[in-house]
């Protein structure tokens, strides 16, 4: 997403102004200044709007972090023949410290966790009857930045001890200047979770219970839920993903009948199944899988049979699959200006079932009904309390979340191989941007790096 103003942005150890307007001799209309930005509740929110578009960054929630993770989760199932040098690294699982789309989706992340920290500065400001919701989208789209970043940037939670593992900076007050106390250390991975659950928790108090494509209470139980996963805490994990189907199904979200219709073409809208999306429109936003995915724009990106494989007759979501000169694609992704899907409704059900099967639980739902509505809705037969298993629970997943960015987070969470290497391979962590530690002493780096 594109404003038409200026803010001051810095992340860890580099500072940037931004300029939103391509003719950079004109003032734009609207501008802020370092000193008179955040005076009223409208200046507020207009910072935090700015926030949405730095989130939704091309290097960042508007899909290059995502399409990385896929590439660098990448065993063959797809197939990537593009001439970007820096997609190539992360596909070959040979990142160099100077890797400009890691460097950039660290810039773009803490550019964002700036935008918001300052609206948090601003707060006494804004309107009383606001003044929550603003609060809790600030803090939802901080705890959802720490928490893809941390992904990226460190040892995933369960490889070795997260009190101890490096995670990556918590800043939670504005920066405007480079001076030491802005050259922040890593926090440790164990204090980033925290402080994400922290700022998750205030959220989901805080924000309306549906809130238009903004944040909303259902949004931040959603994103809890896929933190508390990732942790391993299935019991928290299975109650937040229960809360956000709940309020979701009572608050106008539901699945869409028909798979595909998911994800939409020639709609630039959200589905009733899309409990968090970024919105892209002809004249703003950006949506990185459609660059890389589709046949109609780049098509860096094919599907290779080993995956079309893994998906039994019948099942519709093979529908979405069609060929375009001697390749095949998926039809995810085909629509210019499709919003950038970041939590459906349906990744919900696959949480709970995988978290209540873990836990031994039934919170909400059994693990075989929530398998059931997911497969009912790929038009496939049922499975049985015998078939049910923790291996078929997250082949469901596998197949419906395929190609959305969560295949590497989910191979470390289960401690899976990616070809030859193992979950825990610090070739599938991101390093820690040359041109940051340069910048930064107090940073260190990852191993293998």
């Amino acid at each position: 997403m594109k404003l038409n103003f200026y803010k001051l942005l810095f992340t860890v150890g580099i500072l940037v102004t931004i300029s939103c307007n391509k003719n950079l001799d004109t003032k734009p209309t609207q501008s802020i200044d370092q000193n008179s930005a955040l005076n009223t509740s409208s200046d507020v929110l207009v910072a935090l709007t700015g926030a949405y578009a730095d989130l939704g960054s091309a290097y960042f929630y508007g899909g290059y972090p995502f399409v990385a993770s896929e590439l660098l989760a990448n065993s063959g199932e797809l197939n990537w023949s593009g001439t970007y040098q820096q997609f190539t690294q992360i596909n070959n699982k040979a990142i160099p410290v100077d890797n400009s789309f890691v460097a950039n989706t660290w810039l773009s992340g803490y550019t964002a966790i700036n935008d918001v920290n300052n609206v948090l500065s601003a707060l006494s400001v804004v309107d009383a009857a606001k003044v929550n919701k603003v609060e809790g989208e600030a803090k939802f789209i901080r705890a959802a930045t720490l928490f893809d970043l941390v992904r990226l940037y460190a040892k995933s939670w369960n490889d070795g001890d997260p009190a101890a593992n490096d995670g990556v900076p918590i800043i939670l007050k504005p920066t405007s200047s480079i001076t030491a106390e802005s050259q922040v250390k890593r926090a440790k991975v164990a204090d980033v979770y925290a402080q994400i659950l922290k700022d998750l928790t205030d959220a989901e108090a805080k924000l309306p219970i549906t809130n238009g494509f903004y944040a909303s209470k259902v949004s931040a139980e959603a994103l809890l839920a896929r933190v508390y996963l990732q942790k391993g805490d299935y019991p928290n994990a299975a109650s937040a993903a229960n809360n956000a189907i709940s309020n979701g199904l009572a608050n106008g979200f539901s699945l869409k009948a028909v798979y595909s219709d998911a994800f939409p073409y020639n709609v630039s809208a959200n589905t009733t199944e899309d409990i968090f999306a970024m919105q892209v429109t002809s004249s703003s936003g950006n949506n990185s899988f459609q660059t890389f995915f589709s046949a109609n724009s780049r098509g860096d990106i094919q599907i290779d049979p080993s995956h079309i494989d893994l998906y039994e007759t019948g099942d519709s979501r093979l529908n979405l699959f069609y060929s375009s000169g001697g390749s095949v694609f998926t039809g995810k992704f085909d629509y210019l200006y499709g919003n950038v899907h970041i939590i459906r409704l349906a990744e919900l059900y696959l949480i709970r079932a995988e978290a209540n099967f873990k836990a031994g639980t039934t919170t909400g739902d059994s693990p075989l009904n929530d398998i059931n509505v997911i497969r009912t809705r790929a038009s496939l037969t049922p499975l049985t309390s015998l078939e049910l298993t923790l291996a078929s629970i997250l082949k469901e997943r596998k197949l419906e979340l395929a190609f959305e960015g969560a295949a590497l987070h989910d191979i470390k969470r289960n401690q899976g191989n990616v070809a030859l290497l193992p979950w825990n391979s610090p070739k599938l962590i991101y390093p820690i941007p040359q041109r940051e530690i340069r910048a930064n002493p107090n940073l260190t780096q990852n191993a293998g790096y």
